[in-house]
């Protein structure tokens, strides 16, 4: 097959060259300028030694130029690594370390942490500081992105190989963080077909297909202009927000920001005639939800005419978030089942359509299997390990053991067991109960804090939630809430918080302390800081 990311976006820079690609913040590149950049990036890392097979690290917000570097590193068949730009030194020394990365691009707000952990980097031959909105100067050695490309002798381009390894790595809530290993060819292809798909078109199986068929997205007026609101490091922001739009022949908005902030966020949509915007969640939909609240309320309501989806992974949306949602816009909320390690099917929710939380539609290739590896019988109540065969990554980088647990043959068929686990139902569709790393064992009874979580955030008062447990002598381990309130609310009290849980739930999954914060941390891409959780409610004690 023909499919990389590289053959398929530059296919499409010839197509329509003054078509925007990206927009960040005022700043324009067309396709023709964003093919022409990523080129001369690609001879940046050629003329430095940077050969085909290394690895480039990106430490930046959202921005054009973090899509650029993704493009620049295809071109020269080398990988670009996702960098958490929360992290402190110790980790990033880890992450850049065990990437084996060679470059490294970063916003110039994050120079003085490069600066601290340069000397302990000694496989990066090269570093380039994107100008931002701090007035940091250039680090000593370092080159300046915008006028190092502007020297820069543009790469060739040459047809790149399905096989090349693309990498993501995982957020590491348990543990260090894994690069999770595609080849190239492959996740390009899965989001080809999930971008053209979704406007009711056929998947393409070739890169002049996909050409054809963004062709067609442009005659019927349905060419993508998406807006990932949740990071582009994390697969949500970059895999749906980003690369699905790009692969259409579509333009990406971003913010440069590592906070939501969902005014601004709705005015970039009215702005920019959004139609396609990627959260991740209840994080960031009940914020949006609140603002489109406040607003209608005050008379201005936001103009949602052109916003025909919102697609979301990796968290609970919940069913009464969504409603509210749908009450401003009737458009179509997607919401995604996967990770990083594979994608395993989904939520549609309408006006006239409104799904249950967390219970999905299962792809073909998606199977739950018990503890023995056999199939869990639809409606028996059992539960099982969710395991997808749909796109199946070679593996994690440098941890052949970790690989052999996670992506495994069952009955001659080679699936991906990212942790999830969940119950099938009577139709077929699965319920989804939590990651079994986050499954609490208490009195004997298994108890997902998602399920707890998502209870919890029903009541009306509560802003949001995490759920934790902590050693227990006669339990094993209790369960623990620690959740906010929305401002302005009477205080709920541990008790009748409980009982909210115990309306809903088996007793048992109630919480036995409830802890109130002003705030309850998440990371930036919206996902659950259970390491914060657990290090405040331990404090409680």
């Amino acid at each position: 097959m023909d499919f990389h990311f590289n053959n398929v976006w530059t296919a499409l820079s010839e197509e329509f060259p003054d078509r925007p690609a990206l927009i960040c913040e005022g700043k324009t590149v067309t396709w023709s300028q964003f093919n022409d950049r990523a080129a001369r990036l690609a001879g940046l890392f050629a003329a430095h030694g940077v050969t085909n097979g290394a690895s480039v690290g990106l430490y930046m917000l959202n921005c054009n130029e973090y899509t650029e570097a993704h493009f620049g590193c295809f071109k020269q068949s080398v990988c670009p690594v996702n960098v958490n730009y929360r992290y402190r030194a110790e980790e990033l020394i880890y992450l850049l370390d065990n990437s084996d990365s060679e470059v490294v691009i970063y916003h110039a707000s994050y120079a003085p942490r490069i600066q601290e952990i340069r000397g302990s980097l000694p496989k990066i031959k090269l570093y380039i500081q994107v100008e931002d909105d701090s007035d940091v100067g250039l680090l000593e050695g370092a080159l300046d992105y915008e006028a190092s490309l502007a020297e820069a002798t543009p790469l060739p381009f040459s047809p790149s190989e399905y096989g090349d390894r693309y990498m993501l790595y995982t957020g590491g809530t348990t543990g260090m963080p894994k690069g999770v290993m595609y080849d190239n060819g492959a996740l390009a292809h899965w989001l080809v077909v999930g971008g053209f798909t979704s406007r009711g078109l056929a998947p393409p199986t070739t890169t002049d297909e996909a050409l054809e068929a963004a062709r067609t997205l442009t005659q019927m007026g349905a060419v993508h202009r998406s807006l990932p609101a949740c990071p582009q490091m994390h697969g949500t922001g970059m895999w749906i927000g980003t690369m699905i739009a790009l692969n259409c022949g579509g333009t990406v908005v971003t913010q440069r920001t590592s906070r939501l902030d969902p005014d601004a966020l709705l005015r970039c949509v009215v702005e920019n005639e959004i139609t396609d915007l990627t959260i991740v969640g209840d994080a960031f939909a009940r914020p949006i939800l609140g603002a489109l609240d406040a607003a209608e309320t005050a008379g201005e309501p936001y103009d949602l005419s052109k916003l025909g989806q919102m697609a979301s992974s990796g968290v609970m949306w919940s069913s009464e978030i969504k409603q509210g949602l749908l009450r401003h816009k009737d458009m179509v909320l997607n919401d995604l089942m996967g990770s990083t390690e594979g994608s395993m099917g989904g939520s549609i929710s309408t006006r006239g359509n409104a799904a249950k939380t967390a219970k999905f539609t299962i792809a073909e290739y998606v199977k739950v299997f018990d503890e023995n590896d056999q199939p869990v019988t639809p409606g028996s109540g059992e539960m099982g390990m969710v395991a997808t065969a749909g796109i199946v990554p070679r593996g994690y980088y440098k941890d052949p053991e970790k690989s052999a647990r996670t992506f495994r043959e069952v009955n001659g068929v080679r699936y991906s067991f990212p942790g999830d686990f969940a119950t099938v139902e009577a139709d077929g569709s699965i319920t989804l109960l939590g990651r079994g790393s986050q499954c609490i064992n208490t009195g004997g009874e298994k108890v997902f804090t998602e399920e707890v979580e998502e209870s919890i955030k029903r009541h009306t008062d509560v802003e949001d939630c995490l759920v934790v447990g902590l050693p227990d002598e006669r339990l094993g381990n209790r369960v623990i809430a620690v959740y906010s309130q929305k401002p302005g609310t009477a205080p709920i009290g541990e008790e009748g918080l409980r009982m909210h849980v115990k309306t809903q739930l088996a007793g048992y999954k109630a919480p036995k302390q409830c802890i109130l914060v002003g705030v309850v941390q998440r990371a930036p891409n919206g996902k659950a800081d259970y390491k914060w959780a657990k290090a405040t409610a331990e404090a409680h004690q």
